[in-house]
């Protein structure tokens, strides 16, 4: 079929534009290259986008309702979250995407809470709100109502008991909402339970409230029906909402009656709703005398991903939080933000591990190789060693039989990032690799090999990897360092683990073919114009300098394919310093255009590396980026403060955080093991103790304590070496530098007194 003349005579036929010129110029933009955009990103944009159109009308037309909190701050003009719709395509969340996600560390069920106490118990479901309503006055806008994502004080926190929760206080004048919310593991399925405190000086109403939206917008209710004898909502003639108590009354509405809230003095005779258009909302109301507290607690039974025979065997073993944390590395420094959220972000970790590897709950809940293998290297090096093995047994399944682990079409990465945290997963754990695991490697390699562009040699970008279209958003399709890097770094964990296994000709094939790969990037970067690369490494070849440079910083971290120092590597640190920051966070132009803060501590990893204290500004601001429920979105928008790109609660970001803070305590390089260079001064004056540990590394765990005696500080290494112990080098600022060639070989504990310089 002639598809280009029928879509031309078409377009000509009612007056638009052609898009197959439209696409044309598109791509003119880009490197010429195999996959134009990977279809996996289409059909994602499509389904965000379609919701997108859906809050187009659905909300701006109908702002007397009760909106979540985005809403609320992006549609008001007075509020600096504002954003102007008239050219929009689509109404989505790109102001305050940010959210907590309660669950069970076996379990992969994610409800969800917005900043504003807003519960959303359902993968993409709709959600659970709670007002306090005052028992006079005709306005309820105008009266002395709560609505915690209108209006209030909110003090939001992560509790980490044996359990893990989101409480919520949401206060005005005299009147409080509390809310605290946590997943409890019923005896067929998981169960979302939400307490809830309420107290007002006045009389009024605690109102349960049931919401067709959720954090990044409409989700439709179709249908609500009131069952009074459990009491309970069933939404959508599926899901039950259960109340602890009898509601004094329950009332209903449609979208051609509006908002339930406008029909809270309704006398309560329906039973159920029904709404064509999708937008059935429904309102719970208990008393509150004044001056009392009213308590209530609701419950939605969940569905989970895994089998009926896999759960129960969760629900039953008693597992918890606490039991799942056992021998994981701990961290006490007198910083007690940076200690939380580095113990919010292990709980991140493993509720984001717990099927398989997902960088986030909700918009990123789905698997890519690049996420997971960056966030299971956090997993390894805090102890996770199990858990990390049981995941990756995973990887080999997904391979395709010509070598490719295909997350995405067009990306290149996915390879080396593979073969490099399966040789992590050796090295950090001394245990063989399965050989599955082997012949997966392998085969990797040789795709790597086969990938690579090697007809052109007068080209720039002869010998690396084809233009691909990079999702970690470095801009259009183009011949990234960002996968070459990695597969230079696959060919040499192939190698090295080739060797080992006394595969000889293997581990000279891929060492020639990691000589030949990384001679072909350093030629490609002396061959950019001086005034195209400053000194730096581009993105790529074809790329002047910009914020998508910060995908070839993956060189020195976390990869080490260049020395400490390296001038390349360190110019680039700097111009990105100087031309992409925002409110001293890395601020990446590309996609994003936001504060990225796993990006600002790859940044900070490298200047940890060289020994320059600029690293230690870079995690003091990523840790006040965080919320207060310790977790970071994708994006920071820069002048809300909340997320503006990708997931509210982002599983790479927590990973990085954990190698940042790991990386402070204990740090491999080369041969060597540097303790302690990144402690904070402040920390050391502080005269507190200070421990990080056990954390795995390629000799054995280590522990680090610092303690403090009337000889001044003690340095103590607690450790447990497999095989040769490596060479010690302690580096803690402000005190003179130890280096001993080799640590003991018993597992006794080191010490080490610390002078002053």
């Amino acid at each position: 079929m002639p598809w280009n003349l029928l879509v031309k005579f078409a377009a000509r036929r009612y007056g638009v534009i052609n898009p197959l010129d439209i696409l044309a110029k598109m791509r003119s933009f880009a490197q010429p290259s195999e996959i134009g955009e990977p279809i996996e990103l289409l059909r994602a944009g499509i389904l965000f986008h379609a919701r997108g159109l859906i809050n187009t009308r659905a909300i701006q037309h109908n702002l007397d309702w009760i909106w979540p909190f985005w809403v609320e701050k992006q549609f008001n003009p007075n509020d600096p979250s504002f954003i102007p719709r008239g050219f929009s395509f689509s109404h989505i969340n790109l102001t305050h995407r940010n959210w907590t996600a309660v669950g069970h560390p076996d379990l992969s069920v994610y409800p969800l809470v917005d900043p504003r106490g807003l519960v959303t118990p359902l993968y993409d479901g709709w959600s659970l709100d709670f007002w306090i309503i005052e028992d006079k006055g005709d306005s309820l806008f105008k009266s002395g109502s709560l609505f915690p994502s209108k209006n209030g004080d909110v003090d939001q926190q992560l509790e980490m008991t044996a359990n893990l929760s989101v409480k919520t206080i949401c206060r005005k004048d005299q009147k409080e909402i509390t809310t605290s919310v946590q997943l409890l593991t019923g005896p067929t399925r998981p169960v979302l339970e939400i307490a809830i405190d309420a107290k007002t000086d006045q009389s009024g109403w605690l109102v349960v409230a049931l919401r067709p939206y959720n954090p990044e917008g409409i989700e439709f209710i179709d249908n609500i029906y009131y069952e009074k004898s459990l009491p309970a909502w069933r939404v959508n003639k599926t899901t039950p909402v259960l109340f602890s108590e009898v509601p004094e009354k329950v009332v209903f509405s449609n979208y051609q009656h509006g908002d339930a809230v406008h029909h809270l003095k309704d006398p309560g005779n329906l039973k159920h709703i029904e709404c064509k258009v999708g937008m059935a909302t429904a309102a719970a109301l208990f008393p509150i005398a004044a001056g009392t507290k009213q308590t209530l607690k609701t419950h939605v039974p969940l569905d989970h991903v895994e089998s009926t025979r896999a759960y129960r065997a969760v629900a039953t073993s008693g597992r918890n939080w606490k039991q799942a944390l056992q021998g994981t590395a701990g961290l006490s420094i007198p910083d007690k933000k940076i200690e939380f959220t580095y113990n919010a972000a292990m709980r991140t970790l493993l509720l984001l591990s717990s099927y398989e590897v997902v960088p986030g709950p909700y918009t990123y809940n789905r698997f890519w190789f690049r996420d997971a293998c960056l966030m299971l290297h956090a997993l390894l090096v805090s102890g996770c060693i199990n858990r990390a093995q049981r995941l990756l047994d995973k990887f080999p399944a997904r391979q395709k039989l010509s070598g490719y682990f295909q997350s995405q079409e067009g990306e290149w990465d996915s390879n080396g990032q593979v073969l490099w945290i399966m040789e992590r997963f050796f090295k950090l754990s001394g245990q063989p690799l399965k050989q599955e695991w082997l012949d997966a490697i392998f085969s990797g390699a040789d795709w790597i090999q086969k990938k690579r562009v090697m007809k052109t040699p007068e080209a720039r970008h002869h010998g690396l990897l084809p233009a691909g279209f990079s999702a970690e958003h470095f801009g259009p399709n183009d011949h990234y360092f960002w996968d070459d890097f990695w597969g230079l770094a696959g060919f040499n964990a192939a190698a090295r683990l080739a060797g080992h296994h006394d595969d000889i000709s293997g581990r000279h094939k891929y060492a020639v073919y990691a000589r030949d790969l990384e001679n072909a990037i350093f030629t490609s970067i002396e061959k950019i114009p001086e005034q195209f690369c400053l000194g730096c490494i581009p993105a790529s070849p074809y790329r002047r300098m910009d914020s998508g440079a910060i995908g070839s910083l993956v060189a020195d971290y976390p990869l080490r394919l260049t020395e400490r120092g390296n001038l390349r590597i360190m110019k680039t640190v700097d111009y990105l310093i100087d031309n992409c920051f925002c409110k001293d966070g890395f601020f990446q132009d590309m996609i994003h255009s936001g504060i990225n803060p796993y990006l600002t501590l790859s940044i900070a990893q490298t200047l940890l590396r060289n020994n320059d204290d600029r690293f230690q500004k870079l995690i003091q601001v990523t840790a006040d980026f965080a919320s207060s429920t310790g977790q970071w979105p994708e994006a920071i928008h820069p002048a809300t403060g909340g997320g503006c790109m990708g997931d509210g609660q982002h599983g790479w970001a927590a990973a990085e955080w954990i190698m940042m803070i790991r990386n402070l305590f204990v740090r491999e390089e080369d041969n060597q093991l540097v303790i302690g260079a990144g402690i904070f001064p402040e920390w050391m004056a502080a005269g507190d103790p200070i421990s990080f540990g056990p954390s795995p590394t390629p000799y054995g765990a280590v522990s680090v304590k610092i303690t403090h005696a009337e000889s001044g500080p003690v340095l103590t290494l607690e450790t447990a070496w497999r095989d040769d112990p490596p060479e010690i080098a302690v580096e803690i600022p402000g005190y003179l530098a130890v280096k001993r060639s080799r640590a003991s070989e018993t597992d006794e504990p080191e010490t080490y007194q610390l002078e002053k310089k």
